[in-house]
């Protein structure tokens, strides 16, 4: 059985201050579509639409932008990729009016601005992912020279690698980093959550076997150090801006 190929592989022609933005970016829409952050994931679209317009535009001209840039106006930027004679028809046309309909989204669907025609929603953000996960197999192809087949493979891998720690299934919401403590695997569980949770839904969803050392210990200590707000009447713990910052600075939310 063949092994699929690593993505700094298949796109090894493309420069890292490039390849590794693009696949930073895919990694997150995937996480924040399985989180069902819709909003976020749609502004994800849009700024791999960035990155991509930037490989592409390097690729015609014979050399790379050393970091992915925002064209001024993205649709008259990819319809003049059009003119790059000699280019495949996937660099010139197909993958642009894909790049255009995806910043189309972004813009005009209330995700970039306000004011707009609809709410992010599942069915938006389900159809970014496709149009995200189709450029990136296509860039894979074209610059890896494989076949559609493989260079499906090789994103669908990306996919799997991209597991959220918080897992919700029917009953209950579940924190799978064994590896992390519990004031960590209580973060990473509010940091995918709107709002306050019950403390014992939490010690539930952490596997925490004691809910009075639990409110003791690891929700007052979180409390004190403002990670979290712990009340204690309600008995309900949110996560505070201070906790954003630490789950987005220090836990792995994948694995």
């Amino acid at each position: 059985m063949s092994t699929v190929p690593q993505p700094s592989q298949v796109l090894a022609g493309v420069p890292e201050g490039l390849r590794k933005p693009l696949l930073q970016e895919y990694d997150k829409l995937v996480r924040n579509y399985r989180e069902g952050r819709w909003e976020p994931a749609e502004l994800n679209g849009g700024k791999f639409c960035e990155i991509v317009y930037s490989v592409l535009k390097g690729h015609v001209d014979g050399s790379f932008p050393g970091v992915p840039s925002k064209p001024r106006n993205m649709v008259d930027a990819c319809k003049a990729l059009q003119g790059a004679s000699g280019f495949p028809r996937s660099i010139r046309i197909q993958i642009p009016r894909m790049l255009v309909a995806l910043y189309e989204i972004r813009n005009q669907r209330n995700v970039g601005h306000v004011g707009a025609d609809v709410d992010p929603s599942h069915m938006d953000a389900t159809v970014v992912l496709a149009m995200v996960k189709w450029i990136l197999a296509e860039l894979i192809r074209i610059f890896h020279g494989t076949t559609t087949d493989e260079a499906t493979r090789v994103v669908e891998s990306l996919v799997e690698r991209t597991l959220p720690i918080v897992w919700k299934t029917a009953s209950i919401t579940r924190v799978l980093g064994s590896h992390l403590g519990a004031k960590e695997r209580m973060l990473a569980l509010l940091y995918g959550t709107n709002g306050p949770i019950d403390a014992r839904e939490v010690v539930k969803s952490i596997g925490y076997s004691n809910i009075t050392q639990f409110r003791r210990t690891v929700a007052r200590d979180a409390h004190k150090a403002d990670l979290v707000h712990f009340d204690f009447e309600a008995d309900t713990i949110e996560i505070s801006p201070v906790g954003i910052r630490y789950v987005e600075e220090n836990i792995d939310l994948v694995v």
